[in-house]
């Protein structure tokens, strides 16, 4: 299902801990993409933290309650103090998600295209994401 306003019967406004998923996209673009997956959307926050400065989406994907915002910039300090947000607002996550548009690099030993879905696999040397950007 899609992004549909129009399949909300009655708006659900839900607690934080009832939300098992957060999202961050990098990107206004990526939210919009986010938004577009969600079965339907929720009320927003009747109190945000104060040290909360994210905008959320609120919504579900099936059985899920999700919570997606997008970066005010663009960056790892920022992303790094969404995540500590997200996690501090909504205390019962199961799930977090960064979403983006990342670089394809087909390889002989991994044929990564744009569009794919890479999901990291955390090791004993560290923890599945390797920053690749700084050239």
């Amino acid at each position: 299902m899609g992004y549909n306003k129009s399949r909300n019967k009655e708006a659900v406004s839900l607690q934080p801990k009832d939300y098992s998923v957060g999202c961050i996209c990098a990107i206004p673009k990526e939210l919009t993409a986010a938004r577009a997956i969600l079965d339907s959307i929720h009320t927003p926050l009747e109190a945000q933290p104060k040290h909360d400065e994210n905008n959320w989406t609120l919504g579900s994907i099936g059985k899920h309650n999700v919570a997606i915002t997008c970066l005010p910039e663009y960056g790892v300090v920022s992303a790094a103090v969404a995540a500590k947000s997200t996690q501090n607002t909504f205390p019962r996550l199961k799930f977090g998600l960064m979403i983006g548009v990342g670089g394809s690099i087909p390889s002989d030993g991994n044929d990564i295209r744009l569009g794919d879905i890479v999901v990291s696999l955390p090791t004993g040397e560290h923890g599945g994401v390797i920053q690749y950007d700084l050239g």
